[in-house]
């Protein structure tokens, strides 16, 4: 693997726990620096650090919140 994938990689603790987890990520990254991309597709998947994930998570609460609201009236 690059030093300088590795040391982003090591910098970001999401990543770098994904990274222990899932040992086979060490062969792909080694093998093709360029799949950098789909293992940081799959750690804000697995967060849910998506566009998608916050846009659903705050429609929930907005959901929560006028549930809330209509009990106390």
């Amino acid at each position: 693997m690059e030093i300088d994938l590795y040391m982003q990689l090591k910098k970001n603790p999401k990543m770098y726990n994904i990274l222990k987890n899932n040992s086979y990520w060490i062969k792909q990254l080694n093998r093709n620096p360029e799949n950098y991309k789909r293992f940081e597709s799959e750690m804000k998947e697995r967060y849910k650090l998506r566009a998608t994930d916050k846009i659903n998570e705050v429609i929930d609460n907005i959901d929560l919140i006028s549930a809330v609201l209509e009990t106390l009236k």
